[in-house]
């Protein structure tokens, strides 16, 4: 490789590697949803208990996204993400030999730990590997595996591998790929510094520059909440992330107990959250890529507002329910990434790419997470369920007028201005 080009090949492999870890991710966390029956009646569990194995993994995960993100700017990628990624598969493996509830919600919030730091690292992760015109999209793309297979092919996976096996099982079996990528990843996956010769990068940003992974050029979280993309990234990813988990969460109940269909033809609705979602978390941000950051933002949160709105005046009618919802959940989820990809590797400060995700991924993980499906359960118990999606539509509602506050960073329309994109920095750590 001459020293002028970029290294696409390492770019796409690195990428592919870092899709199928978040992937994984996704199928770990949302596997134990279908499982739950089964699990509830072994051990004796009430859906209470099952609430809170839900919630305790989020706010796990929340809290060690915003801690890792820093560390991994400081010690480096491949140190954070190897470990974290043999540690959340393990521990899926463990969480099937659970006795009661108490080690099954320790096994989860530990789950939440390794996930959450692998979150942040690996996005910073794919951001080095990128070249600026193809941040959006890879970012989107990587994303998008968790979409695929934790919302769309868990429940898949896990009812057909109960035919064959015990709930203890099938952890145990979904637990193996993961250590087989750790180790793919120790092979593949680079440094910042040797991800791509340094000529190659000043080329890419339109000049040279010292080495982001150098630790001088690094200050500390509060610097990260300094630019002004961050704060409203937090915002409009709380706003997003209502969305995501309110559906994910109350969505079967809304279409069973008021729209009055059955658990079959429920599974093929709730299943466009993940097919819609997977397409969108790769297709909004490529999008941005073309028309910005912030517009993109603008049209994914009221793309969002129209579909839901719509969802809410249909009846018991599948297909129809399938469609709308997975429109809505390519603008949604397409905004989990958008906000939490380009938008905050661009706002990052030199250095820090992976501190700025985690802070912006833990206050969205934390909130919309956790607080937001909380208030969805006073919704539906106070309100009715017939209620439930007026609070994401709210949500998205207030996240079109946050998306405004956004100043623009995609690197090809601040060409096409004809001004110097000085955002574009962090992406040469």
């Amino acid at each position: 490789m001459k020293s002028n080009d970029w290294d696409v090949a390492y770019e796409w492999k690195a990428v592919a590697l870092l899709a199928l870890g978040f992937g994984l991710v996704g199928l770990d966390r949302w596997l134990i949803a279908p499982l739950f029956p089964s699990i509830m009646k072994d051990l004796n569990l009430t859906a209470q208990d099952v609430g809170n194995c839900i919630g305790i993994l989020g706010l796990s995960w929340g809290i060690f996204a915003a801690l890792m993100g820093g560390i991994s700017d400081k010690i480096g990628r491949r140190k954070v993400l190897i470990p974290s990624i043999i540690a959340f598969s393990l521990l899926s493996g463990f969480s099937g030999i659970a006795g009661g509830l108490t080690s099954l919600l320790a096994m989860r919030a530990l789950m939440g730990v390794a996930e959450g730091s692998f979150c942040p690292t690996s996005f910073a992760a794919t951001a080095d590997a990128s070249h600026p015109k193809r941040r959006g999209f890879n970012l989107g793309l990587q994303q998008s595996g968790f979409a695929l297979f934790g919302l769309a092919l868990a429940p898949i996976i896990a009812t057909q591998l109960l035919n064959v096996m015990s709930w203890r099982g099938v952890f145990a079996l979904v637990s193996v790929p993961g250590l087989i990528l750790g180790v793919l990843m120790y092979f593949v996956i680079r440094e910042p510094k040797a991800a791509a010769d340094a000529p190659a990068r000043a080329s890419a940003h339109g000049g040279s520059h010292s080495s982001a992974a150098a630790p001088a050029a690094r200050g500390n979280w509060r610097d990260v909440l300094k630019s002004r993309n961050i704060p409203v990234a937090m915002a409009a990813l709380f706003c997003a992330m209502t969305g995501v988990f309110v559906l994910g969460a109350m969505l079967p109940l809304y279409l069973t107990e008021y729209l009055s269909l059955d658990t079959q033809r429920m599974g093929v609705v709730v299943s466009a959250i993940g097919f819609g979602g997977f397409i969108g978390q790769f297709g909004l941000p490529g999008l941005s890529d073309l028309i910005g950051r912030r517009p993109a933002s603008i049209v994914g949160f009221a793309g969002t507002a129209v579909m839901l709105y719509l969802f809410r005046g249909l009846g018991a009618q599948p297909v129809q329910l399938f469609a709308v919802l997975f429109v809505a959940s390519f603008f949604t989820l397409g905004l989990v990434s958008l906000l939490s990809g380009p938008v905050a590797t661009e706002a990052a400060p030199l250095g820090m790419i992976s501190t700025a995700i985690g802070i912006v991924v833990g206050a969205g993980e934390i909130f919309g997470g956790g607080i937001a499906p909380a208030i969805a359960g006073f919704v539906a118990t106070h309100f009715g369920i017939q209620n439930i999606l007026w609070l994401p539509i709210c949500a998205v509602l207030l996240g079109i007028v946050v998306s405004l506050l956004l100043e623009e960073t995609a690197p090809a329309r601040l060409r096409r201005r004809g001004g110097a994109p000085a955002l574009e920095l962090p992406a040469s750590e």
